[in-house]
């Protein structure tokens, strides 16, 4: 089993985002824009449901891979670092998840 990252993962989207995008599928997305990219995160959203649903192990697996992805080029595209979204996550399992849903619907 490798030790490889979500960190790792949105290293190597930022440095392909610079590429030229003929040479780079992860730079041609960060071209065509933030509203491509989150539609391609939405698809592959959709996907890794239907796999989920479907009950295909093999194929949660490629489709979740491929929403990680997606959501990193999305961040990226946002200049948003994953740390931000860790840190959000480390708050709200601080407290009941039902009591954080509560306190976003009720601020």
């Amino acid at each position: 089993m490798s030790a490889f990252t979500l960190t790792d993962l949105e290293t190597i989207v930022a440095t392909r985002a610079k590429a030229a995008p003929e040479d780079s599928w992860t730079a041609k997305l960060v071209a065509a824009g933030q509203r491509k990219a989150a539609k391609k995160l939405g698809e592959e959203a959709v996907e890794t449901v239907i796999a989920a649903v479907s009950g295909d192990r093999e194929n949660l697996i490629d489709e979740s891979a491929d929403l990680l992805y997606h959501l990193m080029v999305v961040l990226n595209i946002a200049a948003v670092p994953l740390q931000d979204v860790m840190s959000e996550l480390a708050r709200r399992t601080s407290q009941s998840g039902l009591q954080e849903k509560a306190n976003r619907q009720n601020p």
